[in-house]
C-alpha cells in the first residue's frame, strides 16, 4: 500500500488538480440522490450497467462503500466557455476520465481491493451492452459515479477542503477510489 502523501502525489502527477484522503465514515451518503438519476438527465438511467437502476439497491450499494476504509479522492478542473458549451463539458469529462485511467492504472499495482467511482456513466466499452439485453463484458472493470453510489459530491468536496466549483469557465469533475 502507497502512503496517503504518496498516493495524493500520485494523483496530482497523473493531472489531478487536487487530490485528498478521507475515512468513509465521513463520506455524506444521501438515498434521495437516486432520485435524480430516476429523472434521467443525463440519458443514462436504465441504460448502462454502473448506473441505477442496474448498479444496485441503494441500500446495498451504500452498505458496499462502507466496506472500505478510505476514499482518495480527487477533481479535475477544465476551462470551457459557458454553461452552453456542451463540447466543452465532453471534452472535460474525456480528459477526467484520462486521468483517472492514469491513477486507475497505480492503484491497481497498490491495491488489491478497491471501488473506482468517477464523474458520469461507465464509459469502459463504447456503447453499453446492456442496450442490447447482453451481459456486461467487463463486469470487473466497470465504473459507476460517485451519485450512482448515493455520495453527496458537494459535501464530499467540503469534506476534502475542494472548491466544489472553481471559477467561471471551468468544469470541476470529482471521482473518488474506495480503498481497504
Amino acid at each position: 500500500m502507497l502512503k496517503e502523501k504518496k498516493m495524493i502525489n500520485v494523483c496530482q502527477n497523473k493531472g489531478a488538480f487536487k487530490a485528498h484522503i478521507i475515512d468513509i465514515e465521513k463520506i455524506i451518503f444521501d438515498e434521495k440522490l437516486r432520485a435524480y438519476c430516476e429523472v434521467n438527465h443525463c440519458g443514462h438511467f436504465g441504460k448502462n450497467y454502473a448506473c441505477p437502476p442496474s448498479v444496485g439497491e441503494v441500500d446495498d450499494i451504500i452498505a458496499e462503500a462502507k466496506g472500505y476504509n478510505k476514499a482518495l479522492v480527487y477533481q479535475t478542473v477544465n476551462s470551457y466557455i459557458g454553461s452552453f458549451d456542451n463540447h466543452g463539458v465532453r471534452k472535460a469529462i474525456k480528459k477526467h476520465d484520462v486521468v483517472a485511467n492514469k491513477i486507475s492504472k497505480e492503484i491497481d499495482l497498490h491495491y488489491e481491493k478497491h471501488l473506482d467511482l468517477r464523474a458520469g456513466p461507465c464509459t469502459v466499452c463504447k456503447e453499453c451492452t446492456i442496450i442490447n439485453n447482453e451481459p456486461c463484458k467487463y463486469p470487473e472493470k466497470k465504473r459507476a459515479s460517485l451519485e450512482a453510489y448515493c455520495i453527496n459530491v458537494s459535501s464530499l468536496a467540503e469534506e476534502c477542503k475542494m472548491d466544489y466549483n472553481n471559477g467561471e469557465d471551468t468544469v470541476t469533475f470529482f471521482g473518488a477510489f474506495l480503498l481497504k
